[in-house]
């Protein structure tokens, strides 16, 4: 596994595939409902329930392709519990010279969320982190400057 490529975990796959199934099914049901209705209203120069409802649809489709292209290319991964940190694995790191601990799992760009903690594999900390163990020290850069952390666990 390589730490920049583009990985999502079984978890996503399936919450990525339950929402193309709505999108596929009711939601585009909807917006053709909207648009039928709105065809109806006349005159679609100065309608504008019609173009918001090809706005939508615009959003709408380009939201399945997306959807359909990660599920295509992404790497399905299950990853975590070794010693080695990958797509998958939950990390403890502490910020040198402070007691401040703070734990992260490393997870492809589609599922980063830094307020759960999940960092992208292709962030400056994800990157660092990548492929190091447990007693490793990682330097990386933010805005603020160099970023110092020792890893206290991996799982």
């Amino acid at each position: 596994m390589k730490s920049g490529g583009d990985y999502i975990t079984e978890e996503k796959k399936k919450a990525l595939e339950a929402e193309l199934k709505d999108l596929i099914g009711p939601k585009r049901k909807e917006i053709l409902d909207v648009l039928e209705y709105a065809k109806s209203l006349g005159d679609l120069s100065e309608n504008a329930e019609y173009h918001q409802a090809r706005e939508d649809q615009g959003k709408l489709e380009e939201r399945i392709k997306k959807i359909e292209h990660i599920l295509q290319t992404a790497q399905v991964v299950s990853g975590g519990g070794g010693d080695i940190i990958e797509i998958g694995s939950k990390v403890v790191v502490q910020k040198e010279n402070t007691n401040e601990q703070r734990t992260y799992q490393i997870v492809g760009a589609e599922e980063a969320d830094t307020v759960l903690g999940k960092v992208s594999n292709k962030s400056p900390i994800g990157e660092a982190l990548y492929g190091k163990k447990k007693g490793d020290r990682i330097s990386f850069e933010t805005p603020s400057g160099t970023v110092n952390y020792k890893i206290i666990d991996v799982s």
